[in-house]
């Protein structure tokens, strides 16, 4: 399938000079929508993991089917401030300044094997932190998966020693 033309591209979003990837015409697809939750969860079913990892808050879209049809529990990693229980937090490098992502302490066992998913790697950092999470419960990342992958950003090398993934390339 092609993927790309179910992307819809937005020049000057955010700001002049940028492309944004709007996945929004993706997900309303079902046929398209199909495909990327069952070539996911295909890729993922090899890898024998226990867990689902979903960045806040586009992987929740595309990793929560996979945990459904995989038979897996998901566990989200979100912003600062928008877990309610005991939780571990990353600070990682933004662009201009730094920003927190949280997961809750209880929500991996340690040896536990998980697949992360994010709609989009950009710069590395948000999957990188999510990494980060999921290693101070002791648990092992498995993979990192991604529908849109910017190359040009350098997110794949800022991972290097993770196991990456991406259905579509820019």
């Amino acid at each position: 399938m092609d993927l790309k033309a179910k992307i819809r591209n937005i020049e000057d979003f955010p700001e002049k000079g940028v492309i944004f990837r709007d996945i929004t015409t993706l997900i309303k697809d079902p046929d398209a929508f199909g495909y990327v939750t069952d070539t996911l969860a295909s890729r993922v079913r090899e890898q024998d993991v226990d867990m689902i990892v979903v960045l806040d808050a586009r992987g929740f879209l595309f990793g929560s089917p996979v945990a459904y049809l995989l038979k897996k529990g998901i566990v989200p990693v979100r912003k600062k401030g928008k877990l309610p229980a005991d939780v571990y937090h990353v600070e990682y490098q933004l662009e201009y300044g730094t920003d927190q992502l949280e997961m809750h302490k209880d929500a991996i066992k340690k040896g536990m094997r998980v697949a992360v998913f994010d709609d989009l790697l950009a710069t590395g950092g948000t999957a990188k932190a999510a990494c980060e999470l999921v290693e101070l419960a002791g648990a092992e990342v498995v993979s990192l998966n991604f529908v849109i992958e910017l190359t040009d950003l350098g997110g794949r090398a800022a991972l290097g020693g993770y196991d990456v993934f991406s259905l579509v390339q820019y």
